[in-house]
């Protein structure tokens, strides 16, 4: 089951999603060997990426990156706006170094170095513009003390809080198999909510988030989004109606290609890439999210540098790229 499934609260100003992935989400393990926990970690966040994607009226795609000099040294997960998703991490140590149990802030808070990063890139940016960023240490403060935080769920609600987003909770879970999540949204008190007084939006907003809290991780992991739509908000479905809107489809895609790989190397520049040539005969890389690999032979690069036009450096493999 890949899909996702919103819901409005009549009731209540709320908006909901509830995401279920399994075979996309395996799609992007298969291309990789994690520890456990960096797996864990790294399928937290796939499932985060996909709510607030579709939870965000926009066209484009959102990028979700950890980064750290902890453990793990760089996580990235994208999803677009059609719900394609696909995920990539990097580690500064070898994989039988982290523990089977380890947490978020020990593996990406070291030295309270961690920083999670939003970006929201529209499809339709205009070139030079720069997307949508927002930035915010995995660390909470109180007063002088400082604690790591211990969970994407947290790092997420981290972001939210010092962003300008509507009250957001989270709840996240997510093994070798699925990964399954839950988003609640408080909807500003007009609009479609306008009949609710302040008092009783403060009530529904915090007895929704009482249901919701009710979840549980085998829950995400192993019912549907409609059984746990209909396990959590029975009861406000009798009295106050939640209604839900058909479940959208998520999939594995990369958008890696030998025209994104040439303009890499035309960043590297001529000088670097000729002497990468005369090392090892040819450049060669591999996608760090669908393990694709790419090769580029003398010929290939000095077609790179002959043109600024990428689609013409980039001909039809020669035989054995």
């Amino acid at each position: 089951m890949n899909e996702l499934l919103v819901f409005m609260c009549d009731g209540a100003p709320v908006r909901g999603e509830i995401v279920s992935i399994s075979s996309a989400w395996q799609a992007v393990l298969e291309r990789r060997n994690d520890p456990p926990a960096v797996r864990r970690i790294l399928g937290d966040f796939v499932g985060a990426a996909t709510l607030l994607s579709a939870s965000l009226k926009f066209d484009g795609t959102l990028i979700i990156q950890a980064q750290s000099k902890g453990p793990i040294q760089l996580l990235v997960v994208e999803c677009t706006s059609n719900l394609s998703m696909r995920a990539t991490v990097k580690l500064s140590v070898e994989p039988s170094q982290i523990s089977i149990d380890a947490t978020l802030g020990e593996l990406l808070d070291a030295s309270n170095s961690g920083k999670l990063v939003i970006t929201l890139d529209p499809s339709n940016r205009e070139p030079g513009q720069p997307p949508y960023q927002g930035i915010v240490a995995l660390q909470e403060h109180h007063g002088a003390v400082i604690r790591p935080v211990n969970s994407a769920a947290e790092a997420i609600a981290l972001y939210m809080q010092n962003s300008e987003q509507l009250d957001t909770r989270i709840w996240l879970a997510s093994n070798d198999t699925h990964v399954g999540g839950l988003l609640l949204q408080r909807l500003p008190d007009s609009g479609g909510h306008a009949h609710l007084d302040p008092q009783s939006a403060a009530e529904g907003w915090s007895r929704i988030q009482t249901l919701g809290e009710t979840i549980t991780q085998d829950e995400l992991l192993s019912l549907s989004p409609e059984i746990i739509l209909r396990r959590l908000f029975l009861e406000e479905s009798t009295e106050n109606g939640v209604r839900s809107f058909p479940a959208r489809p998520i999939h594995f895609s990369c958008r890696c290609s030998r025209n994104k790989v040439a303009d890499v190397l035309r960043m590297l520049g001529e000088e670097e890439v000729q002497s990468i040539l005369a090392e090892q005969g040819a450049v060669e890389t591999i996608c760090d999210f669908c393990a694709k690999p790419y090769r580029f032979d003398a010929v290939d690069c000095l077609q790179v540098f002959k043109t600024d036009l990428l689609s013409d450096a980039t001909r039809p493999p020669s035989r054995g790229h």
